[in-house]
């Protein structure tokens, strides 16, 4: 699982800081998630392939998340994209897009779906056999939505040694892996966990953007392999979460806690602030392991 910050600060794009924006790659996946302004030139940056974007998730209609979506769109079309494009965001998400694409008479070539997202509970909003992915609801001054990207579990591993000695049949290898028992070339049953080993623990990527603290996203992001949780504000301007629905990196820290995640990543920090390790700082006052996102930064788990 890799993931690729494009942008990871609040508000207004400047020469040295990008919008909110990143690539979530997973089991063969590539996810893009919000779309600040100048995505695709960070995705350039970043030498990104457009083409293996085929999933894009908006977390809410606030300019710094999607500003970047219609001009990704007719670059795409640009680029005589012909694979089917879904985007998944709140309810609006599609007249806001087709407005622009219809006044510019800019219609896409390539298949437009939208997914549009209303619910106030957690949702399934994807799956296939690799992954699924959730909605987190958020609190923020609009409708707003995280994602928790859930590998599926994997297979198990075959101790081919043991399974050799057992005498099995190779055409039974495939549902070993999945976990079953199975008969010998002598009509012996067979049991799983003598001959195979425990898969590769299944990881989850738990995306909460813009949230006033909110622990009512506990359960569902609880024990996630990484949780980004935004983190605009430090202690001395804790004041300002509530009126802006907005959180501190301590705040992050202690949901991060609480849900027992593994690692924190903090972003979309507010650009009145000249520095970040000490939002990291706060942050480990509450949970031990801290990242800080920064523009262009890989993370591999």
């Amino acid at each position: 699982m890799k993931l690729t910050i494009l942008g990871c600060h609040s508000a207004t794009p400047r020469t040295n800081t990008n919008p909110t924006s990143q690539v979530l790659e997973i089991k063969n996946h590539m996810f893009l998630i919000d779309c600040g302004e100048g995505t695709q030139v960070e995705l350039r940056r970043n030498k990104v392939k457009f083409s293996r974007i085929k999933h894009i998730f908006i977390s809410h209609l606030h300019g710094d998340h999607y500003f970047g979506l219609i001009g990704l769109i007719s670059t795409f079309q640009l680029l005589t994209r012909e694979t089917e494009l879904h985007i998944y965001g709140p309810k609006g998400i599609k007249e806001v897009t087709t407005l622009q694409l219809k006044l510019s008479e800019s219609w896409t070539s390539f298949p437009l779906i939208f997914h549009e997202l209303t619910s106030k509970t957690s949702e399934l909003i994807y799956e296939d056999d690799k992954v699924e992915v959730h909605t987190i609801p958020l609190k923020h001054r609009v409708y707003t939505n995280g994602f928790l990207f859930k590998e599926k579990e994997n297979e198990r591993k075959l101790d081919i040694n043991a399974v050799l000695n057992a005498n099995i049949n190779v055409a039974y290898y495939r549902k070993l892996k999945q976990g079953a028992d199975v008969e010998n070339e002598d009509g012996i049953l067979i049991k799983n966990e003598s001959v195979t080993k425990n898969p590769i623990p299944a990881k989850s990527y738990a995306y909460c953007s813009d949230t006033v603290y909110n622990e009512a996203i506990i359960p569902i992001i609880k024990n996630a392999t990484v949780l980004y949780h935004e983190s605009t504000f430090l202690d001395k301007n804790e004041a300002l979460c509530e009126r802006t629905k907005h959180s501190t990196a301590r705040q992050a820290g202690k949901i991060a806690k609480k849900a027992n995640v593994k690692t924190l990543i903090l972003g979309h920090f507010s650009t009145r602030y000249n520095g970040y390790d000490v939002f990291k700082s706060e942050a480990k006052e509450e949970f031990n392991n801290v990242l800080l996102a920064q523009d262009g930064k890989s993370f591999e788990f």
